[in-house]
């Protein structure tokens, strides 16, 4: 008996699939209209997610690469009180154990301290960083942002690089020497006289203004560091590798040191993106919200227009729940023809833009002037193109629910004497 049932729920099954693939057909335009909808959404959605998230990574990566690096390697504690006795020991030696541990990163080792810069004519408080001359391009685009002499060369040279608002306020040019005063990381007294070689603008008027780089010997001897410095920072090709890069860096750190990823480097960018993300989805609902009427609009109709047929049927003994269940599987099936249309023809149009990149009017200037990359490419991954057509395609059946549910109140009578 049981068998007997499972039977006949597949041929019953398999009858409904068919009636419903059928009846998709006898309006044949109006289905393609619909499925059209559903097509060009999922499309739109899949370049539109495909390129936001392919900029976010982007930004995330300039961002970084401006000057904190994907993962830094700091005493503890360092990160949230910069003081100049919270650092890491013969730090030099250990910079080269994680250049030879991650091969294909960019590894450059960093000192830090605040200190009094003054001109002949001026004094202005400063954070001078010292760095590696030969590394530090690798890490940050700020050697890339010269626009008047040069950057560091020699790590024991007593020369400085400084932005272009410092410059500006010390009444300062290539060629003038700054005065440095401070304290060394012995507690002493600290003090050097250097000359500017490089004048670099970022862009942005707090770093032009209050961030200055000196070569790593240089600022060893005159801060008095023993060997001692800040930060190592790794800077990685791609996000992706962040997660392995800090397995393998761990056994390096010990119990002493930490290591901060992105995310704990720079707290807001996460929640810039969140912030985004949210108000770009409210553009993509109205999208989708719309699709799903055309739906709703199509399949109320399509009930409408067989009401008496839906009659008759229910007069011979089928149940309203089947045909309520028959407007969804129907649904189903066109909402199925636009998420596979749909995600490839997004798929392959994501794709190209993956390839040939997109740039924006203005962009390629802008990127020429911040040391940037002049292109986007959209992130293809199972994210980018599933996410949009899914939503579609549940917000589809969504909407059949009110044309089926009217199957549930039929009258066979009624129905059958409709017009």
């Amino acid at each position: 008996m049981s068998d007997d049932l499972q039977n006949h729920g597949a041929v019953f099954s398999l009858l409904s699939l068919q009636l419903a693939w059928r009846n998709l057909w006898r309006h044949s335009r109006r289905t393609w209209l619909t499925a059209g909808a559903m097509i060009f959404s999922n499309v739109l959605l899949i370049f539109m997610i495909s390129l936001q998230l392919g900029s976010y990574d982007m930004m995330i990566n300039n961002t970084l690469r401006a000057f904190s690096g994907h993962i830094q390697l700091q005493a503890e504690g360092y990160n949230e009180n910069q003081r100049m006795r919270r650092s890491i020991p013969s730090i030099l030696s250990l910079t080269r154990r994680v250049r030879e541990s991650l091969p294909d990163a960019a590894v450059s080792a960093r000192a830090a301290a605040f200190a009094l810069v003054s001109s002949e004519e001026r004094s202005f408080g400063a954070q001078l960083i010292g760095v590696q001359p030969a590394w530090e391009p690798g890490v940050s685009t700020l050697p890339g942002l010269i626009s008047e002499g040069r950057y560091l060369e020699d790590p024991d040279a007593a020369e400085i690089v400084i932005g272009a608002v410092m410059a500006r306020n010390l009444k300062v040019g290539l060629g003038d020497e700054i005065t440095l005063l401070g304290s060394g990381w012995d507690g002493s007294f600290a003090a050097g006289v250097v000359t500017v070689v490089g004048i670099y603008r970022s862009g942005m008027a707090d770093l032009d203004r209050s961030l200055a780089q000196l070569p790593f010997g240089y600022f060893q001897a005159t801060f008095f560091m023993q060997g001692h410095g800040h930060a190592i920072v790794v800077a990685l090709d791609d996000l992706d590798q962040v997660a392995p890069a800090l397995s393998t860096l761990q056994p390096l750190a010990g119990d002493d040191l930490v290591l901060l990823d992105w995310d704990a480097l720079n707290p807001g960018l996460k929640q810039a993106i969140q912030a985004d993300m949210s108000s770009a989805w409210l553009m993509y609902g109205v999208l989708i919200v719309l699709v799903a009427f055309s739906v709703l609009n199509t399949q109320l109709m399509s009930v409408m227009e067989r009401t008496r047929e839906f009659g008759v049927v229910s007069a011979l003994g089928v149940r309203p729940s089947r045909l309520a269940m028959l407007v969804l599987l129907e649904t189903a099936l066109m909402a199925l023809i636009g998420l596979a249309i749909g995600l490839f023809l997004g798929w392959l149009v994501a794709l190209y833009f993956n390839t040939a990149g997109l740039s924006y009017p203005g962009m390629e200037e802008a990127a020429a002037r911040f040391n940037l990359p002049d292109r986007i490419y959209p992130s293809v991954s199972p994210l980018s193109l599933l996410l949009g057509p899914v939503v579609v395609f549940g917000f589809c059946l969504l909407a059949a629910i009110y044309p089926a549910a009217r199957l549930l109140r039929l009258r066979p009578v009624e129905a059958m004497r409709a017009a």
